[in-house]
């Protein structure tokens, strides 16, 4: 068996993608499997760094706007794309894949095209509530569709071989609360709340706990991963305690997730993946600049669910926020309903899922 799994840019592209990988390699050892990504994509370095063989491509995004700048801009964009469907129909004749996954990003579109255009069977796999271009367009020719959220299938013009198969995300072996809490340094009997924005940080959530953690200190246990590009700024302002953890990433993100009672944090496909998995509460805060506003849409899916409830970026840092972490960390039948919540939609079983679909289409 041979599959080509195109996708990346972000990790939110990407990884998904890893951990299919991952598990066909597991269902079937003698798999072979290869990437296409973009020179300046997080691929090109974690890709070979995993071990998988890496075919690189020059695709670019659409730039947005009607400027006469952006017009003629995506004048070249275009001619890039097209350039980036012969390099990949080239690459597909070398290769000659059983299957085409495509995962999002800039080089997606034209190896998935290429692919359809050479009629070889090619699946989508969708992270987001709101499907990206590449998505809506494709799957008119894909073989199956497989989507993350319900919500999604409105916006896909086909409705046979469309599924709701959740989105591969890292798994988490279960923790005892109290000994994660321990493990940060932190007390086992206060309500913990988790916060995060990301490898390199969220501005206004850091900002906004900056705001309340003389208010926090003391009455709840504090995990804040600041990012890099904020951290020196943060720990110059706040010292670390038996109550707040700080640090600009957390290596132990599953010991994190187990010590927290309450997550605040952006809303990415990985990340509501994650929370989901595990059932966990959260206060989302969309990066107000996604593509197509598509974090907002993930939140909204959730909130319309009960498994969470949303703010707006530039009110994070509001009162009314605060107010809010500290109504969910003192009322624990709301945070266990929203809990519940949130694991029903989780899909923890979404990689072995999609790899056995690839394995079946690969055999049609």
């Amino acid at each position: 068996m041979n599959i080509l799994f195109a996708g990346g840019g972000t990790g939110g592209h990407l990884y998904p993608a890893v951990a299919m990988a991952a598990e066909l390699l597991k269902a079937s050892p003698g798999t072979s499997v290869s990437f296409a990504g973009t020179p300046n994509g997080i691929e090109a370095s974690e890709i070979p760094r995993l071990g998988y063989r890496l075919h690189l491509l020059a695709a670019r995004g659409l730039k947005r706007g009607k400027t006469v700048g952006a017009v003629f801009g995506n004048l070249g964009v275009l001619a890039d794309f097209v350039r980036a469907v012969f390099h990949a129909a080239a690459i597909l004749g070398r290769e000659s894949p059983d299957v085409v996954v495509g995962t999002g990003g800039f080089v997606s579109a034209p190896v998935l095209l290429a692919a359809q255009l050479q009629g070889r069977k090619t699946l989508i796999q969708e992270q987001n509530a709101f499907p990206g271009v590449t998505t809506r367009l494709l799957s008119v020719l894909a073989t199956e569709i497989h989507l993350s959220f319900e919500e999604s299938r409105r916006f896909i013009w086909r409705k046979r071989g469309v599924f709701v198969t959740g989105n591969p995300a890292r798994g988490f072996a279960p923790e005892d609360a109290g000994i994660s809490r321990t493990r940060f340094g932190l007390s086992g009997e206060l309500p913990t709340l988790l916060v995060f924005g990301g490898s390199r940080g969220a501005r206004s959530i850091n900002d906004a706990f900056l705001r309340f953690s003389g208010q926090l200190a003391g009455k709840v246990n504090l995990i804040w991963q600041t990012g890099s590009l904020d951290y020196q700024r943060i720990r110059d302002q706040v010292s670390p305690s038996e109550t707040i953890w700080l640090g600009p990433y957390i290596e132990e993100m599953g010991t994190a997730y187990a010590a927290a009672d309450l997550v605040v944090c952006r809303a990415g496909a990985s990340t509501i993946a994650e929370l989901t998995n595990l059932g966990k509460a959260s206060l989302l805060v969309p990066y107000p600049h996604a593509t197509g506003d598509h974090q907002r849409r993930n939140a909204e899916a959730l909130v319309r669910k009960g498994a969470a409830v949303m703010t707006d970026d530039t009110q994070v840092g509001s009162g009314q926020t605060l107010e809010t972490v500290f109504r969910l960390l003192g009322e624990r039948r709301e945070r266990e309903r929203m809990g519940a919540a949130s694991r029903s939609q989780g899909h923890p079983e979404a990689a072995a899922r999609l790899a056995s679909r690839i394995m079946a289409l690969s055999k049609l």
